[in-house]
């Protein structure tokens, strides 16, 4: 299961560095065979683990970016895993919205308590 897992971690790293560069991700399924050899189909509404069987693939991930985020399904038989980034939006929010840590004591302060 663990390289079902780090493929998984790979692909989504992957699409995470051509979204934060700017660049549409790509949809397409990545299927990896029992020999390791990779097979990509684009645009393919497929459900993933019935292409996999078809395609006698080892272990299927399929790529998507909607709305702000990347997202990564994979399946491996009875295996099944999701990683999905958070939108810019729910990250901007999150920290608008946190509040800030009290300083340790001692340390100095850039301006003037209100």
């Amino acid at each position: 299961m663990q390289r079902f897992l780090d493929d998984a971690q790979r692909i989504f790293d992957a699409a995470q560095a051509v979204s934060s560069a700017g660049q549409a991700v790509t949809e397409l399924t990545v299927l990896i065979g029992p020999e390791g050899g990779i097979h990509l189909v684009a645009d393919s509404d497929w459900p993933l683990e019935r292409l996999r069987a078809e395609r006698g693939a080892w272990s299927a991930y399929r790529v998507a970016e909607r709305h702000g985020k990347v997202s990564v399904e994979g399946s491996r038989g009875h295996q099944v895993c999701r990683l999905e980034s958070e939108s810019p939006r729910q990250v901007a929010r999150r920290l608008l919205n946190a509040t800030p840590a009290p300083l340790p004591a001692g340390t100095p302060r850039l301006l003037p308590e209100a």
